[in-house]
């Protein structure tokens, strides 16, 4: 069984930094394709971006250049820096596993979350 932990979450004050960890363990033939949602009280689950097995990207356009997905090579490691919080960036980030990647994935597994609070 494929379990996913994030980590990292907490209350940072608007214009600070924040670097959210995801672990996946469990045994999987399939090559998944790793990335993060993010969910708002009230609105749908939002796809925040997402990492291939070659390292290849994508981002939501409201993220980018504030927003950097990595993982460790070989592993299923994954983080999620975010520079310069903003409000909006709020809500609960959950990390996922699925194929492909992109908006048209179809992801599988999923984390409990991880909350992030952003102050004034």
């Amino acid at each position: 069984q494929v379990q996913l932990v994030e980590s990292g979450g907490g209350s940072v004050q608007a214009g600070g930094s924040l670097k959210l960890s995801c672990v996946a363990s469990g045994y999987t033939h399939i090559t998944y394709c790793m990335g993060w949602f993010r969910q708002i009280p009230g609105e749908e689950r939002e796809l925040i971006a997402t990492i291939g097995d070659d390292g290849s990207t994508t981002y939501a356009d409201s993220v980018k250049d504030r927003f950097t997905i990595s993982r460790d090579a070989g592993a299923r490691n994954m983080y999620l820096e975010i520079d310069n919080l903003k409000s909006g960036y709020a809500g609960v980030y959950s990390c996922t596993e699925g194929i492909p990647c992109g908006r048209d994935g179809l992801y599988t597994y999923w984390g409990q979350g991880t909350q992030v609070t952003v102050s004034s």
